[in-house]
């Protein structure tokens, strides 16, 4: 093995250790808590995917509590980052092959990221098996083929963890395919509409297989959308209910941040809710037959709500004040898992919490970021894995437009990591340079406009 690939080895070996050590056992938050009392059981229900709840079951016994998960997502988070190093290197020329590497162990060094992979967190773990996977891929040699599976099956198991796998997933699979089914378009297009198959179906059949209970949990999105809708058009659009005054209800209760005020778990849980809805909303056409009849009478309505509350799950045209901070400490729980104070610890969270209030800690940015990198390569019939991960950081982000109900900085971290080590790489290479000047032009034009609204938004 190279003496330099070895030192890469090493010195991520050496940071996945203290990382362990500096968040051991790992920061449980209110879904972990759930999790695991769920993984304790074995009963499951939907609510947060089964595959994680059977998964942290299956690692109890190697320990009890959130250790032995914050081990497995330190081991895919610093496997991968350290396979996009080793890829970093052998893209480079001679010593040059240096730079890329370090800026990829200063984005793995992000004190957000490091917070983030500290957490117990279905996000974390998603985005730690891409990295693994497309990191795979990324040093697979062309025969390979054993790698190439691996890293289609790690791909097939992270789509279990998330409704919206399939667009961050599919980009790096389609890596995995032998090249001739991406040198045309029409060979490209087709080879994606079959790998789409498995991770479309990999959520459903894993908690089908795992004998999941339904908890509803669709009708988070449902609820919130007619209660945007709701505010936006000032029209009762929910089934009916014994609340007196739904639009003022619905008003005062409506925020674009989140939908947790529908929710039975807040401090003040509105009159029309989670709780009141779920019977009402399976009269007439369903659930769905409801959010359609109020989205086509009310589409403009549809549109302001899904776009603020877009704006602040990217953290775009907002006052950091009004939108949620990361959870730096274990939430209250039964067995009393928590972190012993550290002033290491304590530093790296003024650090994430000072860098959410820049460009480097706005998903808009990293999200316009990954649209110029598209714009500098957007072809997959190459096979180049960077072009892979900005398909999938942007396309990713992207399902978050009409797919979301609260804005975490955690929802975008693969969006943020993929985007991050595409642009390492594709900045590193010398076609970039010698591209048109107007191409970089109008590559860096989203990311400019991004910084400049966001900016002038905040003084």
């Amino acid at each position: 093995m190279p003496r330099p690939i070895l030192i890469c080895i090493n010195a991520v070996l050496l940071l996945a250790l203290g990382h362990a050590l500096l968040f051991w056992p790992g920061i449980m938050t209110w879904d972990a808590i759930r999790q695991y009392g769920q993984a304790l059981s074995g009963q499951y229900d939907d609510w947060h995917p089964p595959a994680m709840h059977w998964l942290w079951r299956q690692l109890g016994i190697f320990g009890a509590g959130p250790a032995p998960m914050l081990v497995l997502q330190i081991v895919l988070y610093w496997g991968g980052t350290g396979l996009w190093m080793q890829a970093a290197y052998r893209r480079g020329a001679g010593r040059g092959g240096w730079l890329p590497v370090a800026m990829l162990g200063m984005l793995a060094l992000s004190p957000i990221a490091l917070i983030l992979v500290g957490t117990v967190l279905k996000d974390s773990l998603f985005a730690g098996a891409l990295l693994l996977a497309s990191g795979l891929l990324a040093v697979a040699q062309p025969g390979a083929w054993r790698i190439r599976l691996a890293a289609a099956l790690v791909l097939i198991a992270a789509a279990t963890l998330r409704f919206n796998a399939v667009p961050a997933c599919l980009p790096v699979l389609l890596l995995a395919l032998p090249a001739a089914r991406r040198r045309t378009l029409p060979r490209l297009a087709a080879s994606a509409v079959l790998a789409a198959v498995p991770l479309v179906l990999a959520l459903p059949l894993a908690n089908a297989a795992l004998h999941a209970k339904r908890s509803g949990v669709e009708l988070s999105l449902v609820i919130y959308d007619l209660g945007g809708i709701g505010r936006y058009s000032g029209v009762d659009v929910f089934p009916p209910t014994a609340t007196p005054d739904p639009v003022g209800v619905n008003a005062a209760c409506y925020s674009p941040v989140s939908w947790d005020r529908y929710a039975w778990w807040g401090a003040a849980p509105c009159g029309i809710g989670f709780e009141t809805l779920r019977t009402p909303l399976q009269s007439g056409h369903g659930p769905y037959g409801w959010w359609a009849a109020a989205v086509l009478a009310h589409p403009l309505a549809y549109a302001q709500h899904r776009l603020a509350h877009f704006d602040r799950n990217l953290r775009f045209i907002v006052h950091d004040s009004d939108v949620p901070e990361l959870s730096l400490t274990s939430d209250p729980n039964p067995w009393g898992f928590a972190l012993p104070p550290s002033a290491v610890r304590t530093g790296i969270a003024h650090a994430a919490t000072w860098l959410l209030t820049t460009p480097l800690g706005w998903p808009a940015c990293w999200l316009a970021l990954g649209i110029g990198l598209l714009v500098l390569r957007p072809s997959l019939a190459d096979g180049d894995p960077a072009v892979a991960l900005a398909w999938s950081g942007v396309l990713y982000g992207f399902s978050y437009l009409p797919l979301s109900v609260a804005s975490e900085v955690r929802y975008h971290f693969w969006t943020i990591a993929a985007v991050g080590i595409a642009a390492v790489l594709t900045l590193a290479r010398r076609e970039t340079g010698a591209a048109p000047p107007w191409r970089l032009a109008l590559a860096a034009a989203p990311v400019v406009m991004v910084v400049v609204a966001g900016v002038v938004a905040r003084l």
